[in-house]
């Protein structure tokens, strides 16, 4: 039953067609429409967790649950789907995400049909990012969800709404100019032309295309990641995104970048992998360190979070770059332990927003005795952020160190400098966590915030949300084999793939030595 039936497209149409009878659905005050999304989000996360229960093999590294459809014949344009290691994981975490998503939009009164219409379509949009096989689609689907994102910044983000929806616009529809450039050169190239992902990778490219396409999906991809110095949109959008978008934003979006780097740039180009990874290595770097710099002096709430993702992001590089299994499957780690924890972090500054009406460290203090449950899970979060051993963080991160110090595609000098500085991030991190939990929740209380405001401790909904989340932060943080396990094998193939461009290393400091051309198989 599972094989026959067309579960991913179900998967990814069934929310954008429920959300397509939203203005249909009867409802006054915007408490049907919520209660309506809420159970189409749970009804296809009891979908997705299905079709990965009975018809996913985690023994195998090759595309499964495959289904292919003509869609325009006369371009070569397919409706390719199936799922692997690397995107299952992520399937899985948008569609937790997104439902939890919504339930944390509960309070939204500001046009209900249309944001709930927005948030289901992201819903289908995000996966079909993480399922489509045909490049020509895939970009078609990276770009459509832009939209609901620009919408939901610019309808019901803060004061600076629009600047900020206008900011990621440009940014990410300009950078995903380079991945139509590079998709229909690698398309055009030789005498079949194809978009078929499977079929890419196995085309014999010459280097200098190899290295050019490289380079127009590194902008393309640096700009969602986000990475150093194409980061600039995020703090704007978090800065003005309400809880339910910060969600998305950290716990999926930000993922689309580090997937399509390894899904393309390793799995399709892995000779100019070979040249590039160093550069990688060092833009990981500069974004740990810059990224925690930035975000130790932020006085804002919103943006000290959301430079502490983009610290958190350069550890993905770096897992890149390590030619190691352990340190892919540490990136891969990463990403979904980042998606938890950020969408964690971001509801919980949504919501001391949404009693305190500020988000400048200064004005607060002291609020842990009128709001206890909030400062516990804002405690337990943070905790989760700063790669606390017993978390999904700190597995992530050490599996990325282990990686990269057995690498034997670097000279020693070159690996040390890069640990150390990577190091360094991680040590900063705890000191603008812990620093931040302090001037919220301790010292002298702001008896004008308390005078005016009605700080209100956390409701069951927000703690039903915080638990969803902090379950599986905990449980792969004690048995990191719940989630690798999904993915060993693909990152092992993935690995050796990328391993065939590289020699045993007779190079100058952290620079490789390339082959010609990759071992045709």
């Amino acid at each position: 039953m599972v094989a026959d039936f067309p579960w991913l497209t179900t998967v990814i149409l069934f929310p954008v067609a429920a959300s397509l009878l939203i203005p249909i659905v009867p409802d006054k005050d915007g408490r049907t429409v919520r209660w309506y999304a809420l159970g189409v989000g749970l009804v296809d996360l009891a979908l997705i967790s299905y079709v990965f229960w009975q018809g996913y093999d985690l023994s195998s590294a090759e595309m499964q649950l495959v289904e292919r459809y003509p869609w325009l014949p006369q371009i070569g344009l397919d409706w390719s789907v199936g799922v692997d290691g690397l995107s299952m994981p992520l399937v899985l975490l948008t569609g937790f995400i997104s439902t939890l998503a919504i339930l944390a939009a509960w309070p939204v009164t500001l046009k209900p049909r249309l944001f709930y219409f927005l948030m289901l379509a992201m819903y289908g949009g995000q996966i079909a990012v993480f399922a489509v096989q045909d490049i020509l689609l895939f970009f078609l689907v990276w770009e459509l969800e832009l939209i609901p994102v620009y919408l939901l910044l610019a309808i019901w983000g803060g004061k600076k709404r629009q600047y900020a929806a206008n900011k990621f616009i440009v940014y990410t529809a300009v950078g995903s100019l380079f991945i139509l450039v590079a998709a229909l050169a690698m398309a055009f190239y030789g005498d079949k032309i194809s978009f078929d992902m499977r079929e890419l990778a196995l085309k014999s490219y010459p280097l200098a295309l190899q290295l050019w396409c490289y380079a127009a999906f590194l902008i393309a991809y640096a700009v969602k990641l986000p990475i150093f110095p194409l980061h600039t949109w995020l703090p704007d959008a978090h800065g003005e995104a309400t809880a339910p978008v910060h969600m998305l934003l950290a716990g999926i979006l930000l993922k689309m970048g580090g997937y399509a780097l390894v899904r393309m740039n390793m799995g399709m180009l892995p000779d100019a992998h070979g040249v590039f990874a160093p550069v990688l290595a060092i833009l990981g770097v500069v974004n740990i360190i810059y990224a925690a710099l930035t975000s130790f002096a932020q006085r804002n709430l919103k943006r000290k979070i959301a430079y502490s993702s983009i610290s958190h992001m350069g550890f993905v590089l770096l897992g890149m770059a390590s030619f190691t299994t352990t340190g892919l499957s540490g990136a891969v780690l990463q990403m979904v332990s980042h998606g938890l924890i950020g969408a964690s972090l971001f509801f919980l500054v949504g919501a001391t927003y949404d009693r305190t009406h500020t988000l400048i460290l200064e004005e607060m203090g002291g609020v842990a005795q009128k709001m206890p449950k909030i400062f516990a899970m804002f405690t337990a979060c943070s905790m989760a952020s700063l790669a606390l051993p017993g978390m999904s963080g700190f597995v992530a991160e050490l599996m990325v160190f282990i990686g990269f110090a057995t690498s034997d595609a670097y000279t020693l000098p070159f690996k040390a400098l890069v640990l150390f500085l990577a190091a360094v991030g991680v040590i900063l991190t705890p000191i603008y966590l812990l620093s931040m939990l302090r001037q919220i929740f301790f010292g002298p209380e702001n008896q004008d915030l308390i005078s005016h405001e009605k700080l209100v401790d956390a409701e069951p909904r927000e703690v039903f949300i915080i638990a969803c989340l902090l379950v599986p932060i905990i449980g792969v943080g004690f048995y990191p084999r719940l989630l690798t396990s999904i993915y060993d094998a693909k990152t092992t193939a993935l690995t050796a793939l990328v391993r065939q461009s590289v020699p045993r290393l007779q190079a100058p400091v952290g620079i490789l030595t390339i082959p010609a051309s990759r071992p045709t198989s």
